[in-house]
């Protein structure tokens, strides 16, 4: 027998009570039960949300406790080696790892499996073999010009390359795992095993009387990334053996590239926006600093993750609906928008109450870190009020003036930090990210709006809708 949320509320609440809450409790049984695309999405994005909460804790805990371990100055290092690897660590997968959310549900639902299982083979050995021969050539580039770099990062990039390949297919089997709507395998590696593993490592180097040095950390990530990667590849390959029977393959990798070439675009864009202020503090400032920043900006995930969770499961809807009833897809699209901003304004106003004994834990000089809070939450609010635009641009095959807005708002981001950085010091990072999120929200949402007409703004109703597709 199912359980059903109506059913129970009826047998358990007064009768006057049971009638208003059983509007909401019907809607959370169709979403749970219901198999129509929709549900399915609701469902994901669920998951998705679920997931980002619990890897949101456990980033937020792993990295206290680094932080503790290590001192600012050496987790500093650690975190500007790391989340540069996780930035080329994507981008060498130059878009696959996105376009095949948008290729797979189209070659299936055109019957076109020769394409498909091509695809699935195709972007995983592309991705592996890119990303290893950028990992070499950053190695070598460290090698070159290391009279260039500051002594103390020379190695920990040597230890960072290592990781990038494994970074990389991770993001490839995770757009595998999306376009077919598998939401374990999709979140569950990337966002709770590898950070598991990461802080377990660290922890046993750190008992065994390992210095907690930034070369400690990156081995102890090293062994985490290849464990999780090989373990996610064998589970993702075995998936899709099940769902595509073997048979004939056709590869058409130049197109799918081309394709791909706007989508890698945007997502570099996108990639480098979202860590363009820890990149450039570590440029301007010292380790320390890069530390406090980044647990600052670590706390203010717990507001992210929101936006991140959505995104992860309505790309395949976007993909799916762009094909049919462009009603279809306006009204998901603005649905879409609620399932963005409410829950972001819940943890954004949790976090600011929480924010300053949350990066204390970190230790007592990151509470520098607090006042920055207010100003990038209301920032991320603001992106938040539009939904995930870039899905649905980049889905309904508009990639390439997205990738012009995330180029504007790029440029935008980094002119200001050079401006602003060497005066203001954080509160420059600070103010740069949140005018480049602030201007990134209204250019894409007038970008929807001017493409395929529908309006994505949380408090603006669809009725004021009269863009022209």
């Amino acid at each position: 027998m199912r359980f059903s949320a109506a059913m129970t509320a009826e047998r358990l609440l007064p009768g006057r009570l049971a009638l208003r809450v059983m509007p909401l409790l019907h809607r959370i049984d169709t979403l749970l039960f219901s198999a129509d695309e929709r549900s399915e999405a609701g469902r994901v994005s669920l998951f998705a949300f679920a997931v980002r909460i619990v890897s949101a804790a456990i980033a937020f805990v792993s990295q206290v406790l680094l932080a503790r371990w290590m001192g600012s100055f050496e987790y500093g290092i650690y975190v500007l080696v790391w989340v540069t690897m996780v930035i080329v660590g994507s981008l060498s997968c130059f878009g696959v790892h996105t376009s095949v959310i948008r290729f797979i549900p189209e070659y299936r639902e055109k019957g076109q499996l020769a394409e498909l299982r091509g695809l699935l083979i195709a972007s995983r050995l592309f991705v592996l073999i890119a990303s290893t021969v950028i990992a070499a050539s950053g190695a070598a580039g460290v090698w070159l010009f290391a009279d260039r770099i500051e002594s103390y990062y020379i190695v920990p990039f040597f230890l960072g390359m290592f990781c990038l390949p494994m970074i990389a297919l991770t993001d490839v089997l995770q757009g595998l795992s999306r376009a077919n709507s598998w939401a374990f395998p999709a979140l569950v590696p990337a966002y709770i095993t590898r950070p598991v593993l990461i802080l377990a490592f660290m922890a046993i180097a750190y008992a065994l009387g390992y210095a907690p040095t930034a070369e400690t950390a990156l081995i102890a990530s090293i062994m985490a990334c290849y464990i999780t990667t090989i373990g996610h590849l064998v589970s993702v390959t075995t998936r899709l053996k099940k769902r595509f029977p073997a048979g004939p393959s056709t590869v058409r990798l130049g197109y799918w590239l081309k394709i791909s070439l706007p989508i890698f675009l945007v997502e570099s864009f996108f990639f480098l926006l979202t860590n363009a202020d820890v990149l450039m503090v570590g440029f301007y400032l010292e380790p320390d600093q890069v530390a406090v920043y980044f647990a600052t900006v670590k706390t203010l995930a717990l507001v992210h993750f929101v936006y991140f969770a959505v995104k992860a499961g309505v790309a395949p809807r976007y993909a799916q609906l762009s094909h049919g009833d462009p009603e279809k897809l306006a009204s998901f699209a603005r649905e879409t928008v609620s399932w963005t901003f409410w829950p972001s304004l819940a943890m954004g106003l949790l976090v600011l109450a929480l924010g300053k004994p949350l990066l204390m834990l970190f230790g007592p000089e990151f509470d520098a870190g607090y006042p920055l809070l207010f100003l990038l939450s209301a920032a991320v609010l603001a992106r938040s009020a539009v939904g995930p635009c870039e899905s649905l641009l980049t889905m309904s095959g508009n990639q390439n003036i997205c990738a012009a807005v995330y180029a504007a708002t790029l440029a935008l981001n980094v002119a200001l930090n050079v401006i602003l950085l060497p005066t203001l010091g954080l509160w420059g990072a600070a103010i740069a990210t949140s005018a480049a999120m602030v201007f990134e929200a209204s250019a894409l949402s007038f970008t929807v709006w001017r493409k395929l007409g529908i309006v994505m703004v949380v408090f603006i109703p669809p009725s004021s809708k009269t863009g022209t597709a």
